[in-house]
C-alpha cells in the first residue's frame, strides 16, 4: 500500500508547493484558534469584571468607609484593581468632604503604599502606570517617588513622573520639578515640561522667581514661558526687574502682572510696554492696560487699534470701551486715526459690550455740531469712514477730534 508521503513525493516540484499550502492551512487554524480562544477569555474577564463593579457599586458607601473588610478584595488582583480604578476615577471629580474620604480610604487600605512601592521598583510600563496613577491620588506622600521617577533613564518614564506632578496642582510638586530641572537639566521636550509646571505653580507663582533669577539658556526660556501664563498681581513689583528682560516671555509675564494694578509705576511699566517689538508682550500690556480702567491708558489704546496684529487691535478697543470717561470723545478719536481696521475692531467691541444703543444715545445728546453728529452716527451705523472732510460752518470728525 502507498503512503501518502511517497505519493507526495511522486509529484516532484510541485510537492513543495503542497506543503507550503498545508503549512499555512495548519498556521491559520492555529492562528484562528488562538483568537476565538482569547476573545473567549477575555469576554469571560470582562464579564466578570462588570458584575464586580455593579457589586462594588451597590456597596460603595459601606466600601469607602471601611465596613466592608479590607481583605476581602485586597487578596485578589482582580478587585484589588478594580476598586483601584474605580476610587482614582471618583477622585477626578470629587470634592470637599467626599474627596477627603476617598484620600483616607486609599491611605487606610493601602493603595497609596502600594502605588508608592509599583512606583519604585517596578519598571517599564508597569512603573509609569503607578507613577501616573500616584499624581491621580494628589497625596502629598507620593511626591518624593515621583521626584525619583524623574530621574530614570527611560524617557517615557521621566515623561510619565512628570505627568503625575502635573496632576498633583500643587507648589510642593512645582518645587520638586524645578529641583530637578536645576540638577538634571532639560532631558524632558520643552512642551509637558512647561505643562506641568503651569498646573503646578498657578497657586503660588513666587516659588519660580528664585530659579529664574539665575537661570540661563533655554531653562531660562522655559521659565519665562511658564511664568508669563501663571503670573498674577499677587507678584507685584518683583517683576519690575523683567520688564526690560532681554526674554520677551518675562516681558509678557511682567505685563501680565501689573493686570488690575493702578499705581502710577505699573501703569508707566505698561504704557512703554505697549510698544514693544514682540506682538504677544503688546498683546499681555494692552490687556492690562484694559483692565486697569483709567483715563491715563487712552492713549495707548488707541495706538493699539492700529497695530498690525488683530488680538492686540481686538483687546485694544475692549480696553477703549471699558473705559468711563466720554464714549463720544473716544469714538471720534477713533475715527480720526483713519484707520479701517481699528475701527471695526473697535465696532465690534461695541456691540460685544452690547453698548451700540448707549453710544448712539450719548452721540445724540453730545455738543458736537449737528453734522459731526449726523457723520459719526452714519460711521456706527456703517462703519465705513468718510471719503473727504466735511466742509461748512460744523467741524468735521477729524477737527472735532484734534480740538478735543
Amino acid at each position: 500500500m502507498v503512503s501518502v508521503f511517497e505519493n507526495i513525493r511522486e509529484l516532484g516540484p510541485a510537492a513543495f508547493i503542497l506543503k507550503a499550502i498545508l503549512a499555512a492551512v495548519v498556521l491559520d487554524g492555529l492562528l484562528l484558534g488562538f483568537i476565538l480562544l482569547r476573545r473567549t477569555y477575555r469576554g469571560r474577564y470582562f464579564a466578570k469584571r462588570d458584575a464586580l463593579v455593579l457589586e462594588l457599586r451597590g456597596n460603595w458607601d459601606a466600601l469607602i468607609s471601611g465596613k466592608i473588610p479590607y481583605e476581602t478584595w485586597r487578596t485578589k488582583s482582580l478587585n484589588r484593581e478594580t476598586v483601584e480604578e474605580l476610587v482614582l476615577d471618583r477622585l477626578e471629580t470629587a470634592q470637599g468632604a467626599e474627596s477627603a474620604s476617598l484620600v483616607r480610604f486609599l491611605r487606610a487600605s493601602g493603595l497609596i503604599e502600594k502605588l508608592i512601592c509599583e512606583a519604585r521598583h517596578h519598571r517599564g510600563w508597569r512603573r509609569q502606570y503607578a507613577l501616573i496613577a500616584l499624581g491621580r491620588t494628589r497625596c502629598p506622600e507620593a511626591i518624593p517617588a515621583l521626584g525619583e521617577g524623574l530621574n530614570d533613564q527611560v524617557l517615557e518614564t521621566r515623561l510619565a513622573a512628570l505627568r503625575g506632578l502635573g496632576r498633583m496642582a500643587c507648589p510642593e510638586a512645582g518645587k520638586e520639578v524645578l529641583d530637578w530641572m536645576v540638577e538634571a537639566r532639560l532631558q524632558v521636550p520643552s512642551l509637558p515640561l512647561q505643562m506641568a509646571l503651569i498646573q503646578c505653580c498657578a497657586e503660588r507663582p513666587q516659588i519660580l522667581l528664585p530659579y529664574l533669577q539665575p537661570a540661563q539658556g533655554n531653562l531660562r526660556e522655559v521659565l519665562g514661558r511658564v511664568l508669563g501664563e501663571v503670573a498674577t498681581p499677587v507678584l507685584g513689583e518683583d517683576l519690575l526687574e523683567f520688564a526690560e528682560d532681554a526674554l520677551p516671555e518675562l516681558r509678557a509675564a511682567a505685563a501680565r502682572a501689573f493686570s488690575n494694578v493702578k499705581s502710577g509705576l505699573a501703569l508707566n511699566v505698561l504704557i512703554e510696554l505697549s510698544g514693544d517689538p514682540v506682538w504677544f508682550v503688546r498683546l499681555r500690556s494692552i490687556i492690562s492696560l484694559g483692565k486697569a480702567c483709567h483715563s491715563a491708558t487712552a492713549p495707548s489704546l488707541l495706538r493699539g487699534l492700529t497695530d498690525s496684529n488683530r488680538l492686540v487691535r481686538l483687546r485694544a478697543a475692549e480696553g477703549l470701551v471699558n473705559l468711563k470717561s466720554d464714549p463720544v470723545g473716544i469714538f471720534e478719536k477713533v475715527v480720526a486715526q483713519q484707520d479701517r481696521y481699528g475701527l471695526h475692531a473697535f465696532l465690534t467691541a461695541v456691540e460685544n459690550a452690547d453698548k451700540l444703543a448707549h453710544l448712539e444715545y450719548q452721540i445724540k445728546a453730545s455738543e458736537v455740531g449737528l453734522q459731526s453728529q449726523m457723520q459719526l452716527l452714519e460711521i456706527l451705523h456703517t462703519g465705513a469712514l468718510p471719503t473727504e472732510p466735511s466742509s461748512g460752518g460744523s467741524l468735521s470728525v477729524g477737527h472735532a477730534a484734534s480740538k478735543r
